[in-house]
């Protein structure tokens, strides 16, 4: 809108959005997916733009977006040895280079240093580009074909890229880590853990109780028999196990 002051300033929409699938940045008109796993096809959107004016003028217009049915397996992490801000003025380049050297359509999704830098766009020695690549056919190139074709190409798009940045670069492919634990997994570990845990202390609690109890029957039955057998007691256990006297037997003669 060439208006200036209110007039000139827009906001974005989309009309009679029914699916909930898309959204719009109101700001900047950018649109992005909610929605779409398991999806695929072509949508139709009616996005309008209205001014701020007393008298709000609108005008509308049909994007059409395609959501490719195939996974997001094949994106590939292009490590370059520049700052991002020299990447982010040179990311044309960078995609024609990879384009003529691959022989495919690439396309650059993001790139980006770590978290903090890739929002305060600061300097880093280091910049993560991801792409993806479609064939002729505009399929979705194997992420393992372009990986092998990017280590076959190296010195080539390290060439390239030397002209487009007027200095030495290297170009590297980033593995991506071993998948992490889920947090479902977690916490069946640790549930596993718990249950273990406690069928170990019932064990031991029930273990403790019968030792403790054997010691005590044999305790019990020990002192028993110190009575019985004791010099204090009447009666002894001969070895057949019955008892006699041990006082002193008079002499029938006395």
């Amino acid at each position: 809108d060439p208006d200036s002051g209110d007039n000139g300033l827009l906001l974005y929409s989309l009309v009679n959005n029914q699916t909930n699938e898309f959204d719009i940045n109101e700001n900047t008109g950018q649109i992005f997916t909610v929605s779409v796993a398991g999806k695929a096809g072509m949508f139709c959107l009616e996005v309008q733009a209205a001014d701020h004016g007393t008298r709000r003028l609108t005008a509308r217009t049909t994007v059409n977006v395609t959501v490719d049915a195939s996974s997001s397996n094949n994106i590939v992490v292009v490590v370059l040895s520049q700052k991002i801000n020299v990447v982010e003025r040179n990311i044309a380049e960078v995609k024609r280079v990879l384009e003529t050297i691959l022989a495919w359509n690439v396309y650059i999704i993001d790139f980006y240093s770590n978290e903090f830098e890739r929002k305060a766009r600061s300097s880093t020695d280091v910049t993560h580009v991801k792409i993806i690549a479609f064939d002729g056919a505009n399929q979705e190139v194997p992420a393992g074909d372009v990986k092998r074709k990017l280590r076959e190409q190296k010195s080539n798009i390290e060439t390239e890229l030397e002209k487009v940045f007027s200095m030495a670069v290297t170009a590297a492919i980033e593995e991506a880590p071993a998948d992490s634990a889920t947090p479902e997994l977690i916490a069946t570990i640790v549930l596993g853990v718990l249950l273990a845990c406690t069928l170990i202390a019932c064990l031991a609690y029930v273990l403790f109780t019968i030792i403790r109890k054997r010691y005590k029957w044999f305790y019990f039955n020990y002192k028993q028999a110190e009575i019985i057998e004791g010099i204090d007691n009447p009666c002894v256990t001969v070895e057949n196990g019955s008892l006699r006297s041990v006082e002193k037997v008079e002499h029938p003669n006395n």
